[in-house]
């Protein structure tokens, strides 16, 4: 994927003898390994096919990892024999290397973001466009909790900077270890190579049994995070240190050759590897890479090196980085104009095509004159302030945005706003949507999540002394207050709390928030409704219960149900109400509302932003979500302590449900209401949860 120098290695001669297809010639011994750049255009071929055709992912960014471990081992390590390594060229040659076509994609990723994304991504593409341009798009994605098979319209642009990001981080991270085993390694006496080679196979090792258990236990945190790659660059590293040293017939290595290349294609054909990597199962495509590096270079005709080494696969493998950051925001922009979530195999070509000329364009007319250029070539420093300038402008243009975007999501809700009205249309009888005012909230503030937990939140948030698995954050009155209500539960019961704030001072309420993203508040059994609950959910559901108990609140508030989708049938699970009755035991009253409509990757309120605020296209038949009676209402033996709010006529008044009601966008994804909303429905939620509980 990068561009790093593919000349730092010696492959080995074959043994002397009689040449033949199975016997290299004598004098095979080359410093130059052309096959490498044929590992990249396979690389970069499967990314770009895998994404753009088949929607998954190829493994072929391992493949770069190991390569680049490999070229760059062998140089830091040759250049400390030789008596140190030069940091500042060293890192001033990556910049011209690796800044101007990242930095160049960047920038015109921004321009047809601003044309073409919706609004309310651009904060987002924002965010993540500054992450990418200072090699941190890994960890912001980490932060994010980014799935890779999240609806590809709705990924961001530069999610694929996530692994450049974590090269970047290497360059910057192996010199340094390179030296101070080098140091180390003179003070003691002991063999360089030999303590590079101890030392990676140490910390390869560790990581790959990083990589093993974290894959397990959160796999979307493990595919992002960089310390569960370093196993992939140190296996690179180990085989530079012993190539020299590997002779097998040759015979061997032309088997290997192009068991090797089958590895690399058939991966991701056969493995999900958005789902089971970096583990152990990222061993495949790495592996494959090694045995493609030990075949080496065969000098047969029907080797995997002939065909890798030749011009144009070569080619592909000098426009491989390019091809890489081109890709990907060409298929999401496609995906975008189009209005589709799928390419078709037609599309696929288009984007494919554009792609390749994209990147052909990019690395004729900016990377090769700038690698080649004479900056920084005797004074070092030249090349670092080429770097800084093209990340000025980056980091400019994204300010610029950034208080252009905030200027257009301006906007001020109040909980009972006439020109706004919300929810508060549904019992007045008034028009959904009134064409003669404005619609909130503005489409750039679109991702409008409750804030509870942000810094600047309302709410005084802190870890139980009975349980770190338990964060409390309590809300109150300025006096005395007169009841406390706990709400408890995943993202669905969170948004309420922008519906109780406005209740807290009316009412002297007192609002203490138990939450857990992605826990509904249930009996810890490991399933519900048939899938398995993830361990934390569990641990978090047996400790919230004493929580819940030692503040003895006047009622608790979580949701009664939950699959409401278009076309599956929505549920009480049985662990659900295993929980009201630990609850009720105690003789805590429990106030359970009915969930909000879901509609699986397909978004009510961009529908509208594309085709209109009364766009019949954007809203869904109530019957195929609801059925005529919530589930709990055929359940037996529910405690007398639960009362039920039923508020699906917020969502859907009539027989529709509708992304716009009282000029309020109701959500903000496929899944969630949006703050403002849920701000419009504090009346309403009052009136109903005091009269359920006659108070």
């Amino acid at each position: 994927m990068t561009t790093t120098d593919t000349r730092p290695t010696t492959e080995p001669s074959a043994r002397p003898g009689r040449p033949g297809w199975w016997r290299a010639a004598p004098g095979a011994e080359r410093k130059f390994r052309p096959e490498l750049q044929g590992l990249r255009a396979i690389a970069a071929l499967l990314v770009v096919a895998y994404h753009v055709w088949l929607d998954r992912i190829s493994g072929g960014v391992d493949v770069f990892f190991v390569v680049s471990g490999f070229l760059i081992t062998g140089q830091l390590v040759r250049a400390r024999s030789r008596g140190r390594i030069a940091f500042r060229p060293f890192w001033g040659r990556m910049i011209k290397r690796l800044f101007p076509a990242a930095l160049l994609v960047l920038v015109a990723t921004m321009v047809a973001a601003y044309l073409w994304l919706p609004e309310h991504r651009w904060f987002a593409t924002i965010r993540d466009v500054v992450a990418s341009a200072l090699y941190l798009e890994n960890w912001q994605l980490v932060a994010t909790s980014a799935d890779y098979f999240a609806a590809r319209d709705e990924a961001s642009p530069t999610q694929h900077y996530w692994s450049l990001s974590i090269q970047g981080q290497f360059y910057v991270a192996w010199p340094l270890l390179i030296a101070f085993l080098g140091a180390l390694a003179a003070r003691s006496g002991w063999s360089l190579r030999r303590t590079v080679f101890g030392s990676l196979l140490t910390i390869g090792a560790g990581s790959l049994a990083y990589s093993v258990w974290l894959t397990a236990a959160d796999q979307p945190l493990a595919y992002f995070t960089s310390l569960t790659r370093i196993w992939e660059f140190a296996l690179g590293g180990l085989l530079a240190l012993v190539i020299d040293r590997i002779a097998l017939p040759r015979a061997l290595r032309l088997v290997l050759g192009w068991l090797g290349v089958a590895g690399l294609v058939s991966c991701g054909l056969i493995l999900q590897v958005g789902s089971v990597f970096p583990g152990y199962a990222a061993l495949w495509p790495t592996m494959s890479a090694v045995l493609v590096l030990v075949a080496g270079a065969t000098a047969s005709p029907v080797g995997a090196d002939r065909f890798l080494s030749s011009r144009p696969v070569s080619y592909l493998g000098d426009i491989s980085y390019a091809l890489y950051l081109w890709h990907w925001p060409v298929l999401m922009f496609y995906l975008v104009v189009r209005d589709r979530a799928e390419v078709g195999p037609r599309g696929g070509a288009v984007i494919i095509a554009a792609s390749l000329v994209l990147a052909v364009a990019t690395y004729h007319l900016v990377e090769n004159p700038v690698r080649r250029s004479n900056i920084g070539a005797t004074k070092p420093w030249r090349a670092y302030s080429l770097g800084a300038a093209m990340l000025v402008v980056v980091l400019g243009l994204a300010t610029v945005w950034q208080v252009h975007t905030v200027g257009r999501a301006s906007f001020t809700q109040h909980a009972d706003d006439p020109d706004h009205p919300g929810a508060l249309v549904v019992s007045h009888d008034a028009p959904l949507y009134d064409p003669g005012r404005d619609v909130v909230p503005p489409a750039a503030a679109l991702d409008d999540e409750y804030y509870l937990l942000e810094p600047d939140g309302d709410f005084e948030c802190s870890t139980s002394p009975r349980s770190d698995e338990v964060e409390i954050c309590v809300k109150e009155s300025s006096g005395a207050p007169t009841r406390t209500i706990v709400t408890v539960g995943d993202s669905h019961v969170l948004q309420y709390g922008a519906a109780f704030e406005p209740l807290v001072d009316r009412n002297d309420w007192r609002i203490v928030t138990l939450y857990k993203r992605g826990c509904a508040f249930s009996a810890g059994d490991y399933h519900l409704n048939g899938m398995p609950i993830p361990p934390d959910c569990a641990r978090w559901n047996d400790a919230v219960l004493p929580e819940i108990l030692e503040i003895d609140p006047d009622a608790v508030f979580s949701m009664a149900t939950r699959d409401a989708y278009p076309g599956l049938t929505e549920s009480t699970p049985e662990n659900y109400v295993t929980q009201w009755r630990r609850v009720a035991d105690a003789g805590i009253p429990l106030v359970l509302a009915r969930d909000n409509p879901r509609f699986r990757g397909w978004e009510p309120s961009e529908c509208v932003l594309k085709h209109g605020y009364d766009d019949d296209r954007c809203t869904r038949p109530r019957a195929e979500i609801y059925a005529p009676e919530p589930p709990y209402a055929a359940l037996a033996d529910l405690p007398p302590e639960a009362h039920f709010l039923d508020l699906t006529d917020l969502f859907c008044p009539g027989d529709t449900c509708e992304p716009v009601i009282g000029n309020v966008l109701v959500y903000r994804d496929d899944d969630h209401l949006t703050q403002t909303y849920q701000t419009t429905m504090a009346t309403v939620l009052e009136e109903r949860m005091v009269d359920a509980l006659d108070w």
